[in-house]
C-alpha cells in the first residue's frame, strides 16, 4: 500500500505546491521541524479514486479500517479495474477481480502481517516537507517518502533494486488522516508503469467495513 518515485507526476487533480522548507536549511532545523511519520489508524474511513495514469483509468475507491483491520477497495464488476486489499486477522490479502489483460485471479496472501507491521514500516518514513495538495478543498499535508530497497548493503559502489517505494500525504494536523498516495514498484506489476495513486476526496475516524472476500477464505 505505498509508493511515488522515478520524475512520476501527479494526476491533475493531485497537484502539490512546495510550502515553506527549503534545502538551505541546516540538518538541525529541518530536524526540530519534523513532525511524527505517518500512522494508520484502527478505526477509519474514507471514499475518493484510484488512478492508473498511463493506462487512463480512474474508478471509485473506498478505505476502510474497524479494529485494526483495514480494506482497500478500488473500481466494481461495472469498471475496468476492480480490486481488494485488506489487512485481516494478520494477514495481507490482495484479491484482483478484473484488470486489462489479466486472466488470472487468485487470491493471494502474506501471514504475519498486520496494522502494527504497516506502522511499523511507516516509522522508518522519511520527510520530504510540508505542501499543499491544490485541490477543492486544498489540503495542508506533510509529504513522506517510504520504500523497500534490497539487497540491503551499506553506503557506496553497490548494485540495489527499488522493491518498493511510496510517497505519501498526511494531514499537517492529523498523522492518520491520509490524503493521497502513490505507490510505485512490484506491488504494482499489473501497471505497465508500475505507479498507481490513490487520492481521497474524504477521511474520517470513525469505524468502517472489512469484509473477507469469499475467495480468501480458507476451504471449509
Amino acid at each position: 500500500m505505498i509508493a511515488a518515485f522515478l520524475g512520476a507526476p501527479p494526476p491533475a487533480d493531485a497537484g502539490t505546491r512546495t510550502g515553506t522548507t527549503t534545502p538551505f536549511e541546516t540538518a538541525k532545523q529541518v530536524s526540530s521541524q519534523t513532525p511524527q511519520p505517518p500512522r494508520l489508524p484502527r478505526d477509519f474511513r474514507g471514499k475518493g479514486k484510484w488512478v492508473v495514469r498511463d493506462l487512463g483509468i480512474t474508478v471509485p475507491f473506498t478505505w476502510e479500517g474497524k479494529n485494526g483491520d483495514s480494506q482497500m477497495v478500488a473500481g466494481g464488476p461495472e469498471y475496468p479495474i476492480w480490486f481488494t486489499n485488506l489487512i485481516y486477522r494478520n494477514t495481507l490479502y490482495t484479491l484482483t477481480y478484473k484488470w486489462p489483460g489479466l486472466n488470472e485471479h487468485p487470491c493471494s496472501r502474506i501471514p504475519g502481517f498486520s496494522l502494527e507491521t504497516l506502522n511499523e514500516g511507516f516509522k522508518n518514513a522519511r520527510f520530504v516537507g510540508k505542501e499543499i495538495l491544490q485541490r477543492n478543498p486544498q489540503r495542508q499535508v506533510n509529504h513522506w517518502r517510504v520504500g523497500v530497497v534490497l539487497p540491503k548493503l551499506p553506503p557506496g559502489k553497490f548494485l540495489r533494486f527499488p522493491l518498493a517505494l511510496g510517497d505519501i500525504y498526511v494531514d499537517q494536523q492529523n498523522r492518520g488522516t491520509f490524503w493521497q498516495v502513490l505507490q510505485f514498484g512490484v506491488q504494482n506489476l499489473y501497471d505497465p508503469e508500475l505507479d498507481e495513486w490513490l487520492v481521497m476526496d474524504s477521511f474520517e475516524h470513525r469505524p468502517g467495513r472489512v469484509t473477507l472476500p469469499q475467495r480468501c477464505q480458507p476451504p471449509g
